[in-house]
């Protein structure tokens, strides 16, 4: 039952969350195109519920020549490929915003585990254990909130799997609230940490 509500909330705050933020959005697309050449959005093959694939859509925050579906953390001298814009979308978390879209399409939820991209088998593997794979992935999560960047594959897939047994109104109410403290504090942000473009 929580499930239906969940989605409408989803849909409701997304087209909230588009309208709000357009002056937001493009003042970003300004300083995105300013700051380097390329697109302005970068999509990406993640996964999504079920296991199923989606395009995941973020500001770009890496230059074009940087190497496809490779995490951050695998590339050699990652900061040699994010731009100045980068840099700031990054720390802020501005760079997740256009994934309203995703949410609006149904693709994600607000709150749920970060998407994996298709290539990373050993989280993926990890969230099969926990039923992390069978719901939504999310904007932001319970991962997102106890560690971010600095947790390991094992505590991370750990994490989302204590986010589906609890799965209610007020573990993501929780989950809501505390991300905006986390985002404000830049905190469990690591350039080069475990994240993903």
């Amino acid at each position: 039952m929580y499930l239906k509500i969940k989605r409408l909330i989803d849909v409701l705050l997304s087209l909230i969350g588009i309208i709000i933020l357009l002056p937001v959005f493009l003042l970003l697309i300004l300083g995105i195109k300013l700051d380097s050449r390329g697109p302005v959005l970068f999509k990406q093959k993640r996964v999504g519920i079920n296991k199923s694939y989606f395009y995941i859509l973020k500001f770009r925050t890496m230059k074009i020549d940087t190497p496809k579906d490779t995490p951050t953390h695998l590339l050699d001298r990652p900061e040699q490929y994010i731009t100045r814009m980068g840099k700031f979308l990054r720390k802020s978390s501005l760079d997740e915003i256009p994934q309203i879209w995703n949410i609006l399409l149904g693709q994600m939820s607000i709150i749920g585990p970060r998407p994996a991209l298709w290539n990373q088998y050993d989280l993926i593997k990890e969230r099969d254990k926990f039923g992390a794979n069978n719901i939504l992935p999310g904007l932001t999560g319970w991962a997102q909130i106890n560690g971010r960047d600095e947790l390991s594959i094992e505590h991370k897939a750990m994490l989302d799997g204590e986010y589906v047994e609890k799965l209610n109104f007020m573990m993501d109410v929780r989950c809501f609230f505390e991300t905006i403290a986390s985002v404000v504090q830049s905190k469990g942000v690591v350039e080069g940490g475990n994240s993903v473009e």
